[in-house]
């Protein structure tokens, strides 16, 4: 049973960053910048469930904030292994396209999620 398509999605994208940690170690004997990207990739679904089992609504968009911006971070490291050499553009280009895609959808429910949250 699906729980949500930012859920699912960010699940999705956390099992690719676990996949190309892998590769980026084995193939290409990369370490450092590979385990920024690990962490920050599979924190953001990390902390969309936390979000969905949060205690109040602030909490929620907490959470899902903090998801946003480990967002940012993970496309911030894809750039960097793809400028250095350890991504190509084809591999780059498709994890990327998943990372910005779980961005938009955390975009569009940090600013409904704000905008309901009593002032």
């Amino acid at each position: 049973m699906r729980e949500s398509i930012i859920a699912d999605k960010s699940y999705a994208l956390a099992v690719r960053v676990v996949r190309l940690n892998r590769h980026l170690a084995e193939k290409k004997k990369e370490f450092v910048l590979s385990k920024q990207l690990l962490r920050a990739g599979t924190s953001i679904g990390a902390n969309v469930r936390e979000g969905q089992e949060g205690q109040s609504k602030a909490d929620f968009v907490n959470k899902f904030s903090i998801a946003l911006k480990e967002c940012g971070e993970t496309l911030y490291w894809l750039d960097l292994l793809h400028d250095t050499g350890f991504l190509t553009d084809r591999q780059y280009r498709s994890i990327c396209d998943d990372c910005i895609e779980v961005k938009k959808l955390l975009v569009s429910i940090v600013k409904t999620s704000r905008s309901r949250l009593p002032h």
